[in-house]
């Protein structure tokens, strides 16, 4: 294939000049320009919520659900397991009466991530929809991301796992932060996260994700009606994991 032939198959990039500046016009392998509007990701805001009176403490489906899906690393040793979705007590005190709560804790997505601000080979990105991904292949183990998140969401892989019980997706490398994706595969196309199914089959449904932008959105009524919270508002991050009952 010559290189005329390879521009034709692939697309590729026109520049052109517009008001005294440079823009990249992206071409689809037909050469027919690929607009935002084509792309299913502009407009939406994915979110969740979790419903903590409705969270049962003892459960983990959710979190054996997202390790399974997702081939997230366990060797059944606290040095190297990884947990993109855990369970935290909480102890506090309203009036005179001890409160304990478990509360599940993940990658809160925010509008304006801390981790991908210190990223210094962009490999941690927020999507046009607002996950927060990180690229694998371009991380370098650096781990200024996990220093700078305030959620202590994201976890490092320290070595290989060889168990691999979703062939779908790949493996977790060794030397490479990580963090939950909110199953992004998944509502790709169409699909809930695993946890959210997970949730839903044993009965409790007390993870909802949805639009945050969607006007009619059952996440869009809890968020702008009900009494929600979210982990560290103050520093500005915009957290997009809200809380009922926190």
């Amino acid at each position: 294939m010559d290189r005329r032939d390879f521009i034709k198959t692939t697309g590729g990039l026109i520049l052109t000049v517009g008001s005294g500046t440079y823009a990249f016009r992206i071409l689809s392998a037909t050469g027919v320009s690929v607009s935002d509007t084509d792309n299913p990701l502009i407009g939406k805001k994915w979110g969740m919520v979790i419903d903590l009176t409705k969270c049962r403490p003892d459960c983990t489906d959710c979190l054996t659900a997202c390790r399974t899906e997702n081939n997230v690393s366990f060797h059944g040793d606290k040095r190297w397991d990884n947990h993109w979705i855990r369970k935290v007590k909480i102890e506090g005190e309203v009036g005179h009466t001890k409160v304990e709560k478990m509360v599940p804790l993940l990658c809160n997505h925010c509008d304006n991530p801390p981790c991908a601000q210190v990223c210094p080979v962009k490999a941690t990105y927020k999507r046009d929809d607002g996950i927060v991904i990180v690229d694998h292949h371009r991380c370098i183990g650096c781990r200024y991301c996990m220093i700078a998140c305030p959620y202590n969401a994201r976890q490092f892989n320290f070595k290989n796992d060889e168990d691999w019980p979703n062939e779908e997706r790949p493996k977790r490398s060794h030397g490479v932060a990580e963090a939950c994706n909110l199953c992004a595969h998944r509502l790709d196309v169409g699909q809930m996260p695993a946890c959210v199914e997970a949730c839903q089959k044993c009965g409790a449904n007390a993870i909802l994700v949805g639009d945050l932008n969607d006007p009619v959105s059952e996440i869009n009524r809890i968020t702008s009606t009900l009494s929600v919270k979210r982990i560290r508002e103050d520093l500005g991050t915009e957290p997009k994991v809200y809380y009922l009952g926190l």
